[in-house]
C-alpha cells in the first residue's frame, strides 16, 4: 500500500482546499466599506469650483482670501487638482484676480464680479500686468515712464498695449499741471486729483488769475458789508457765494480758507474776534502804521536819514531805527 494517507472523512466538505503558501484577499463587506479621504465629500470639477467662488464671495474676503485658506479648505489631493483647474478657468473668464501683498508676500485670490470680468475679456498678460499697475496709482495716475519701469515692458509694444486699453475705454491719458509735456494714465472711470488738475484754481492747465481776482473782490466785500464790517466767518462767506451764485463751481471751505489767506498775507484783512463755536471771524485790516509829521518830499533830503520822526500817537522814530510800530 501507498504511504499516503486520506483525509479524514468530511474534511472536503468542511470548505475549500487551500494551497499552502498561497495568498488569502479578504473582500470587504458591503454593509461596511472601507473609508477613503474623499468619500465624505462628492468631489467633482465642478463642485470644487463652486466651492471656490462661494468661499471668494463671502464678505471677508471680497478684498482677498489669502492662499493660505484656500490650502486649508480644499486640502485634498483631488480637491488640489480640481482646484488649479478652476484658477485657470476663472483667470481666463477674467474672473479671477491675484496679488501678493503684506510682509510675507502672500499670495490673494479675489473674485471679479461679471460686468468687470466684461470688461477685461478677451486682454493677454502683458495688457492685464500694464492695467493693474495703472489701476494702483488711482485718481494721481502714473507716469509712462514709472510704468515702463514697473513693467519691464519695451517703449514700443507699450504704446501699442496703451492703444489698445484706450480704445477699450479701461485707462485714459492725463496732463498734470505740474508737467505739462508729461503724459499720465490712469483708469478710465476715474476723476484726477487736485493735484493732478490744479482744483479750481486752473481752467484747463492754465492758473485762473481772472477767476481768483474776482473772488477776492467778493470776499473783501463779505468782509466790509456783512454784519455791519464786525466779521465775517468762512461759513457765512461760503452761505454768500452760494446765493449770489459768484462761482459756477461751489467752493469748499477748505478753498474759501485758501484764498482768504491770499488777502490775510496782503494785510487787505486779519482775523478778529472767535465765535462761540470756535470759527475766526475776519476783519478788514488795520493801517499798519499811523500817519506821521513828515511830507514825501521830506525823504528826499539829504539829512533824512538822521532826523527823528514822529507819530501822530507820540510814538517817536530815531535816526537809522528800525521801525516795528503798528497801529
Amino acid at each position: 500500500m501507498s504511504g499516503r494517507k486520506r483525509a479524514a472523512p468530511g474534511a472536503q466538505k468542511a470548505g475549500k482546499r487551500i494551497r499552502v503558501g498561497s495568498v488569502v484577499r479578504v473582500k470587504a463587506e458591503a454593509d461596511n466599506p472601507v473609508p477613503t479621504p474623499s468619500s465624505s465629500r462628492n468631489v467633482s470639477k465642478a463642485s470644487v469650483r463652486e466651492r471656490f467662488i462661494a468661499l471668494l464671495s463671502e464678505p471677508q474676503y471680497k478684498a482677498g482670501a489669502p492662499n493660505k485658506v484656500i490650502q486649508e479648505k480644499f486640502s485634498q489631493k483631488d480637491e488640489q487638482k480640481y482646484l488649479v483647474d478652476a484658477i485657470n478657468e476663472l483667470s481666463r473668464e477674467s474672473r479671477l484676480h491675484m496679488s501678493k501683498s503684506g510682509a510675507d508676500n502672500q499670495l490673494f485670490y479675489t473674485l471679479v464680479a461679471d460686468e468687470v470680468a466684461q470688461k477685461y475679456h478677451g486682454l493677454d498678460v502683458s495688457d492685464r500686468l500694464v492695467l493693474q499697475v495703472i489701476e494702483k496709482a488711482g485718481t494721481k495716475g502714473i507716469w509712462t515712464k514709472e510704468i515702463r519701469i514697473q513693467t519691464n515692458i519695451h517703449p514700443q509694444p507699450l504704446n501699442k498695449i496703451f492703444k489698445h486699453l484706450e480704445q477699450r475705454r479701461l485707462i485714459k491719458p492725463v496732463k498734470s499741471v505740474t508737467a505739462k509735456a508729461k503724459k499720465l494714465y490712469m483708469l478710465y472711470e476715474l476723476s484726477p486729483s487736485k493735484e493732478i488738475t490744479g482744483g479750481v484754481w486752473y481752467s484747463g492747465l492754465e492758473f485762473d488769475h481772472e477767476f481768483i481776482s474776482e473772488l477776492r473782490t467778493f470776499v473783501i466785500q463779505c468782509v466790509k458789508k456783512l454784519n455791519e464790517g464786525k466779521g465775517v466767518t468762512l461759513a457765512e462767506i461760503k452761505g454768500k457765494m452760494k446765493q449770489v451764485e459768484v462761482s459756477k463751481v461751489e467752493l469748499s471751505l477748505e478753498e474759501i480758507q485758501q484764498l482768504v489767506q491770499t488777502l490775510v498775507y496782503d494785510h487787505l484783512i486779519e482775523e478778529g474776534s472767535v465765535t462761540a463755536n470756535g470759527e475766526v471771524r475776519y476783519v478788514a485790516a488795520r493801517r499798519i502804521s499811523t500817519m506821521c509829521e513828515f511830507k514825501w518830499w521830506d525823504a528826499l533830503s539829504p539829512d533824512f536819514h538822521f532826523r527823528a520822526i514822529r507819530f501822530e500817537d507820540g510814538v517817536t522814530l530815531g535816526p537809522h531805527e528800525l521801525h516795528h510800530h503798528t497801529a
